[in-house]
């Protein structure tokens, strides 16, 4: 009776496993990556070769008459988004730049077409008219979890192809100072020269962000990188593509960077329902906020009723907005409360607005 009982079971068990298999073969990849010794090796094929070197240069006038202009390069990465040809750089990469080449993985090289560029995200799009192009699997960043494992594939130092191993540190990193619009993935995958708009993808070798930046630098640390995450990304190509420019909502504010709480707030005599409010360093004088009543030294408190918790979630929705747009605003002026509607405006292109 034992050995008829474990029959059973086994065919059971055999059972199941085809049926699993038939209705979800998707699960076998995962299963063998898990049995793999591997490593991350899948998802460098899948990724890796849409990744590409970006070489570009300048011509720099001598501060001495006497002597002729010296040309100056630079490298970096792109990624090739789609078979259309879209490739997705820094902006600082190619800012400056009278000739710019990109060189696939394959060895193949091409001069793009400068479809737009977004300084305010430190983004550039460019167009390659070659065939067979590679191109990467997108991800979701808003899937990105502290602690995940990425990988950053770039051309550091121009030893052409590279990949380092990290973990996520931190998302939504902002106040750094590198670009308005900030929303970071930090991580402490090795993000060097040349690096700058290569890959930051997952596990499974889907592009989550574009590298950009490292403190390493600037402030002597090690194992601080930033990525741009491939959602904010895709907003900013679409829109170049679309329209040749990102176009943001406008208010006409310069918020301070600080956020004011509830012991600052209370302070100055203000009890907030929110315990929060960003204080109005400036207000453009006939912008839309100014043209709703607001003034320098306002603090505002709502956008259309939802609290303002930070500076960058300011900028966020009020770049969101579309212009045209109408938009609530609570806040004080003094201990006074008040509240004000405003029709967003199209936010200057690369202005600091």
């Amino acid at each position: 009776m034992t050995l008829d009982f474990l029959h059973r079971w086994v065919a059971t068990g055999l059972a199941l496993a085809f049926l699993v298999v038939l209705v979800r073969p998707d699960l076998l990849p995962a299963l063998r990556r898990a049995d793999s010794a591997d490593g991350y090796a899948d998802a460098v094929r899948l990724s890796a070769p849409a990744v590409a070197n970006i070489y570009t240069s300048r011509y720099v006038l001598s501060p001495d008459p006497s002597e002729i202009a010296r040309s100056e390069t630079d490298l970096g990465s792109a990624v090739v988004l789609d078979d259309r040809g879209h490739v997705i750089t820094n902006y600082h990469l190619v800012s400056a730049a009278e000739d710019i080449w990109v060189q696939l993985s394959d060895g193949r090289v091409a001069e793009p077409v400068l479809v737009g560029v977004d300084p305010e995200t430190d983004l550039a799009l460019l167009r390659i008219d070659l065939g067979d192009l590679p191109t990467i699997t997108l991800g979701r960043s808003n899937d990105v979890q502290i602690g995940d494992v990425v990988l950053a594939i770039g051309n550091p130092y121009g030893l052409t192809q590279t990949v380092t191993q990290g973990i996520v540190s931190a998302t939504g990193r902002g106040l750094l100072g590198l670009s308005n619009f900030e929303d970071f993935i930090q991580t402490d995958a090795a993000i060097n020269r040349g690096n700058s708009g290569g890959a930051l993808v997952n596990t499974r070798g889907e592009l989550v962000g574009i590298n950009t930046a490292t403190l390493a630098e600037e402030q002597s640390t090690e194992g601080i990188s930033f990525a741009i995450p491939v959602n904010l990304v895709l907003g900013v190509v679409n829109d170049l593509i679309e329209h040749g420019r990102v176009i943001r909502g406008w208010l006409g504010l310069q918020p301070h960077a600080e956020i004011l709480r509830h012991e600052q707030l209370r302070r100055r005599g203000i009890v907030s329902e929110t315990g929060s409010g960003i204080l109005l360093e400036q207000v453009y004088e006939n912008g839309p906020g100014w043209k709703a009543g607001l003034r320098r030294n306002d603090i505002v408190t709502h956008l259309n009723d939802v609290p303002i918790r930070s500076r960058q979630q300011a900028l966020r929705q009020v770049a969101g907005l579309k212009p045209g747009e109408a938009v609530r605003i609570r806040g004080y002026r003094g201990t006074q409360a008040f509240r004000a509607e405003a029709v967003a405006g199209e936010r200057p292109i690369a202005g600091l607005r």
